[in-house]
């Protein structure tokens, strides 16, 4: 591995005084959290098709690389028509002049056979400036149903040897997925590709269903269902669709919960008798652990990465602000001071960082905050932004926002923790309430 070129970045910002010129010039290293970054130009040739059947499939793979690549907005892609040089084959030699002629500075190549159902796909990286070959080449095999996933992955290796990160484009979104007139939306559980790929459907929509969260291992998805009138938690078996009830008393509404970092304990909302706590239950023995008591209202929990802390929302204060407390309870500390409300925190896989809501002079907006509340940085604003949720290395975050009107609903976009690239994911009909995954195994 050359580390000159892997260990810092992102983006470079290329400085050639003659762009034919085959002398490497060491890399301009830009922070990739900074506001304002120059795309790394990459190129990405049509992969070989190593076996007969396999063109449309080396085709797709090879754009599916380029479009995870480009909508990280890290990179830039340099078009095949500034292309001097092909490659024709996995093996061949990189013309590396050539590439630096049209000012390449990463160069993705591949192949792609197909035997049957099954599918391999092997990739090369190149740092073009230096020279050299990136790492060691890969391959991926897998089913030719599954092709989607062998790109993504591809995408992931290239973008966590740039990046020095891992990657999130292997992953899924649990979201709720939405249809209808306004005053009677019909609402279901679904899972998709990161990208809005992919959907499946895990409930039918005869009862209202609200937010679906992840295990840390992504094979099971809790979620909010109205079923019997009143709310109650749900655990759903991704693969069987098989589910189960958290137990709860006569009267008592439970709500808003999540995932302890080891799956085996969920921390949600209860409400009973006016008053709205915290609880933990243990999946395995089925015991209720009280976490907070305070004639207010707690709910949005959301565990720290090591399982010690909870951050959630509470109006204990008079309005919805952040609070962090013991994961075993306690007396907690309010993180949030700024203007306006805040709530639905979420805390980063990497745990430096908690995302939040915040509703202030008539807008909605996604923000981050560092773990003691500060550094609050605002990363979007709209008529309503809510519900961010974490990709899996901590980079990007995915959220809903709703449009106004009568035909107006509720979309995923997506921003990363910089505050840029804001994108709206490519899913047919409303979504609402997405959870993302870990990185599939």
């Amino acid at each position: 591995m050359v580390k000159s070129f892997w260990t810092v970045m992102a983006a470079l910002v290329l400085a050639l005084a003659n762009t034919t010129q085959t002398v490497a010039q060491e890399p301009l290293r830009i922070e990739i959290t900074e506001g304002v970054i120059e795309p790394l130009p990459f190129a990405v040739p049509e992969f070989e098709a190593e076996t007969a059947g396999a063109e449309q499939l080396a085709r797709d793979i090879s754009r599916l690389v380029s479009q995870d690549l480009l909508g990280t907005g890290l990179f830039r892609e340099v078009p095949s028509t500034s292309f001097i040089s092909t490659v024709d084959s996995f093996v061949q030699p990189v013309a590396y002049a050539d590439w630096r002629a049209i000012n390449t500075q990463a160069l993705v190549t591949g192949a792609v056979s197909v035997n049957g159902s099954q599918l391999v796909v092997k990739f090369r990286l190149y740092d073009v400036f230096s020279g050299a070959e990136l790492g060691g080449g890969l391959q991926f095999a897998g089913t030719v149903d599954g092709w989607r996933r062998m790109g993504h992955k591809v995408a992931d290796a290239v973008y966590s040897r740039i990046t020095g990160e891992a990657g999130y484009f292997d992953s899924r979104v649990v979201f709720v997925a939405e249809s209808g007139p306004k005053d009677n939306r019909l609402k279901r559980l679904a899972i998709m590709d990161y990208d809005g790929s992919n959907v499946q459907f895990l409930t039918d929509s005869a009862a209202i269903v609200l937010a679906p969260r992840f295990s840390p291992t992504g094979d099971r998805v809790l979620y909010t269902s109205y079923e019997s009138g009143f709310p109650r938690i749900n655990v759903l078996d991704v693969a069987s669709v098989g589910r189960r009830q958290l137990t709860t008393q006569q009267g008592e509404m439970a709500f808003s919960p999540r995932f302890s970092r080891d799956g085996r304990q969920v921390v949600y909302s209860l409400a009973n008798g006016g008053n709205t706590d915290l609880f933990i239950t243990d999946l395995a023995t089925g015991v209720h652990t009280r976490l907070t008591s305070a004639p207010s209202i707690e709910t949005a929990p959301s565990f720290s990465p090591d399982g010690t802390q909870i951050v959630f929302e509470s109006d204990r204060s008079g309005n919805q602000q952040l609070y962090v407390m013991s994961a075993s309870g306690g007396e907690p500390r309010r993180i949030s001071f700024g203007d306006g409300r805040y709530g639905s925190p979420v805390w980063s896989p990497r745990g430096d960082l908690i995302a939040f809501t915040k509703q202030n002079a008539g807008r909605f907006h996604i923000g981050v905050m560092r773990t003691d509340g500060s550094e609050e940085r605002l990363l979007s604003a709209s008529f309503l932004d809510e519900s961010p949720t974490w990709a899996p290395n901590g980079r990007v975050l995915m959220f809903t926002r709703e449009t106004q009107g009568a035909t107006g609903g509720p979309s995923l976009y997506s921003v990363d923790i910089s505050g840029r690239n804001l994108r709206q994911v490519a899913v047919q009909g409303f979504a609402s309430d997405a959870a993302w995954g870990p990185l599939q195994p």
